[in-house]
């Protein structure tokens, strides 16, 4: 093999590589985010563990996108839970608009380092939600806070932590990803 064929061989190999590694950044910037916890991101989880001796403050904090005809808003502005036991927060949205609209929640938790201790057991930002013209709907997050916070040097000392949506509208022409 001659040094053209051998270089034009490692650049279509070295396009290859840059082409796969850029289709998969964002899935894995996600995994890596959940299973750190990086930027507030939460985890999820199929059952609390239960209480410890401990309480933490859970704010809820609700937006939605610029343009989007949803009201949207948490029961209550804030709880205090026991650490390790399994709790149930609501949240309303209403379409103000005269057409069907459907959303989908991102979320996130502050203070960041709190993220990999903040876990959901179900929750209305794993599915898109479809609201029609005028309609209210009540929907909830299951979640609990790990007691692994209380070890941390970093998160034993949290009293507040913010749970935080934003509602934005989901693209019809777009397939969701």
């Amino acid at each position: 093999m001659n040094r053209t064929t051998r270089t034009a061989l490692f650049a279509v190999l070295g396009l290859s590589c840059s082409t796969g590694l850029a289709w998969a950044s964002v899935p894995l910037y996600r995994v890596f985010c959940q299973a750190t916890g990086l930027n507030g991101t939460t985890g999820r989880a199929l059952r609390a563990p239960g209480a410890v001796d401990g309480k933490v403050t859970v704010a809820f904090d609700t937006n939605v996108a610029p343009g989007m005809k949803w009201a949207f808003k948490p029961e209550l502005e804030s709880e205090t839970i026991d650490i390790g036991a399994r709790d149930m927060a609501f949240f309303t949205a209403t379409n103000l608009s005269n057409k069907t609209i459907t959303g989908t929640a991102t979320f996130n938790v502050t203070p960041a380092q709190a993220g990999i201790y903040f876990k959901k057991i179900q929750c209305f930002c794993f599915t898109q939600q479809t609201l029609k013209p005028g309609e209210t709907q009540r929907m909830p997050v299951i979640f609990f806070v790990d007691p692994a916070i209380l070890k941390d040097p970093d998160g034993r000392d949290i009293q507040t932590i913010t749970l935080s949506y934003t509602f934005y509208p989901v693209d019809s022409a777009k397939t969701p990803s």
